[in-house]
């Protein structure tokens, strides 16, 4: 990968990053006794919805944080699992992966 592109790429993961860092706010408290049933019920799902999102932001922010790593060793669009290169198409779609399609495919099979 040329080095203009590979810039290119690290600035979309710094954004993608940037957007996911502001700490979010505390996960609100599930219904506990107060209220009424369907208040209690309301608050329990909102908290377990808030936990869900805190979860898939962790987790893409560490395969950003891999992603940047690949780019400082250079080893940025090459797939982890088959050596081959990344198609730009998956690359303009997904900046973290760290898979070809093929092998995510395989993967998720």
């Amino acid at each position: 990968m040329d080095k203009a592109n590979l810039q290119r790429y690290k600035r979309l993961l710094l954004e993608k990053r940037r957007e996911l860092s502001p700490v979010r706010g505390l996960v609100p408290a599930a219904g506990g006794w107060e209220g009424d049933l369907i208040d209690q019920a309301n608050a329990d799902v909102e908290a377990e919805l808030q936990i869900r999102i805190q979860e898939t932001d962790t987790q893409l922010l560490e395969a950003i944080e891999e992603a940047l790593a690949r780019v400082e060793d250079g080893t940025y669009g090459i797939c982890a699992n088959c050596n081959r290169l990344i198609p730009r198409a998956r690359l303009e779609a997904v900046p973290w992966t760290r898979l070809c399609r093929g092998c995510m495919e395989a993967q998720d099979s």
